[in-house]
């Protein structure tokens, strides 16, 4: 996927969901671990060399698995290249655990099936569509629930 360079700039100067120093090692072979500042924002984790603002990298996380290596370890790998690892050691077991649990909540896949979630408990409980207040169209409506089939 391609990416206009100065909007994701942009991005990565954003308040940041979740930022902290840990160490990281990408997919390269023979690649260490590294003290990188990773910086959540929307649905990009930006990494940062600790005494430099621009990123060096970004990751899109959309269609990617965020996985618990060990206890203050994590990993981020894509489908389409599922033997392709990003590592992310944290320095302790609940850090590890809130970045794995912050990261699974991050992509537009997790927000929009939770949209969808929430919007057929509403309908149950009141019997209205809660979207019909905002001008949604019904094309619009349909599309969301075929999606979830």
């Amino acid at each position: 996927m391609r990416y206009n360079e100065r909007e994701l700039l942009s991005l990565s100067r954003q308040p940041a969901e979740k930022a902290a120093e840990i160490l990281m090692r990408a997919p390269k072979k023979g690649s260490a671990l590294k003290k990188r500042l990773v910086k959540l924002v929307v649905n990009f984790l930006f990494y940062f060399r600790t005494d430099e603002a621009e990123p060096i990298g970004a990751l899109l996380l959309e269609h990617c698995r965020i996985s618990k290596e060990e206890e203050t370890m994590f990993s981020i790998s894509f489908l389409e290249e599922p033997e392709r690892k990003y590592f992310f050691e944290c320095d302790s077991e609940d850090q590890c655990h809130e970045w794995v649990e912050v990261l699974q909540r991050a992509s537009y896949e997790f927000m929009r099936s939770s949209l969808i979630f929430y919007r057929n408990e509403i309908q149950k409980m009141t019997g209205k569509d809660p979207l019909e207040q905002y001008g949604i169209s019904e094309e619009a409506r349909f599309q969301l629930c075929a999606r979830k089939l």
